[in-house]
């Protein structure tokens, strides 16, 4: 433990610091890979759009089971040697869903994907655990950005891979950029002791006690899933918009991430206003961004700059509000923080995974406008939640 606040008061270097950001990133993309590719798996099997749809409800759905029982471990096992460990399970995975023969083992190899790429989730707390306190906020947004900028940035990678050389070479280049970093985080990633010594089952149990009591973490995990399952039904429904009014392939849909990119740019910038600025007028200002994103978005079924406008402002929306959550809950608990983040990210992804499945019916039913709609309730709902349970973050500023 002496090492661990000896590292917290000197502060986390930056190349460290900047090392977990680009694992966030290059980890969190194998969970995104698949969604620019849908239409190209739909072929390959010759299945419908909705069939197809759940190769990312499921990649989502493991990443929450992941998030569930592999995250609070942190708080168990030394952090770098899990971390490593979860790696190889990772490579094993990319490489099934590479060879995947059909489309339900595509679809149970995307859940073993997401159950395994859970390694951003570490890196968050251990930035934050890192980190000095007046730079908590600052530590979460460039690892978030990192994030972030996988998560847009893998769209327009396997959008271009899978138009030209087809959607399972993404998944073998996956597996090799996997390798590739496992060598250098056993190279470079600092080891962080654990600070829990019970039991697994008392370590599952410890995470309904700090649910039950802790309503600044619910209301978080509210809003963020709320946010999410807009987001996650505008990307899996993105590709299916692009061929179906704009007559463009996986290429064209992919390029939007690198458009969301200038919102995950803002990271850093959110982090740093997230350690000075009111957290309750932050989280209101995200949220009303999102909702002018998706008003957007209902005149844009025809407008590719009306898109273009969509795209930055619920990245930045999204992003500022997933980090100012995160900032809220990580400055509780100090010694809870991967099991306050599994409450977090759990209640994240399902909204992740609620947004996917109601994304792609709303789009089979309604099209467009459909999608547009949904987005905007989930945003508006995110803003009737907040402003009625707000006095819980009374004590967070």
């Amino acid at each position: 433990m002496a090492k661990i606040d000896k590292t917290s008061e000197e502060g986390i270097s930056k190349s460290v610091l900047y090392l977990m950001s680009a694992g966030a990133g290059l980890v969190v993309a194998n969970n995104y890979y698949n969604q620019p590719l849908l239409n190209l798996m739909a072929k390959d099997f010759g299945v419908s759009e909705s069939a197809v749809s759940n190769i990312p409800l499921f990649t989502q759905l493991g990443y929450a089971f992941g998030l569930l029982f592999i995250i609070p471990l942190g708080d168990k096992f030394p952090r770098k040697k899990m971390v490593m460990i979860d790696f190889i399970f990772i490579i094993a995975s990319l490489l099934v869903m590479a060879l995947a023969p059909s489309l339900p083992v595509l679809v149970i190899s995307g859940f073993f994907v997401g159950f395994s790429c859970v390694v951003p989730q570490v890196f968050v707390p251990m930035a934050a655990q890192l980190a000095k306190p007046e730079k908590r906020g600052s530590a979460i947004g460039i690892v978030m950005s990192g994030l972030l900028i996988g998560i847009l940035g893998s769209r327009f990678i396997s959008g271009f891979v899978g138009e030209y050389f087809g959607w399972r070479v993404m998944y073998f280049i996956a597996a090799g950029i996997m390798l590739i970093f496992w060598g250098l985080l056993k190279l470079k990633l600092p080891e962080l002791q654990p600070n829990f010594f019970g039991t697994y089952k008392e370590l599952m149990q410890s995470l309904w006690g700090y649910f039950k009591t802790e309503s600044s973490v619910r209301l978080a995990a509210l809003r963020g899933a709320l946010g999410f399952a807009g987001f996650s039904a505008f990307w899996t429904t993105l590709v299916f918009l692009m061929e179906e009014n704009f007559n463009y392939g996986s290429g064209v849909a992919g390029t939007f991430g690198v458009l969301g990119i200038a919102g995950a740019l803002a990271a850093s910038l959110i982090g740093k206003l997230s350690d000075k600025m009111n957290k309750n007028r932050l989280i209101i200002i995200s949220t009303i961004l999102m909702i002018v994103a998706w008003v957007v978005f209902e005149f844009s079924g025809y407008s590719i700059i009306g898109l273009v406008i969509g795209v930055i402002l619920v990245d930045m929306g999204l992003q500022s509000l997933h980090i100012t959550n995160q900032n809220i809950i990580f400055s509780r608990n100090p010694d809870a923080r991967n099991r306050i983040n599994t409450i977090y990210m759990v209640g994240y992804f399902i909204g992740g995974a609620l947004g996917t499945t109601t994304g792609a019916y709303a789009w089979e039913f309604f099209q467009w406008q459909g999608v547009a709609s949904l987005g905007l309730i989930y945003s508006v709902l995110i803003l009737i939640f907040h402003l009625l349970f707000k006095k819980s973050l009374a004590e967070e500023n």
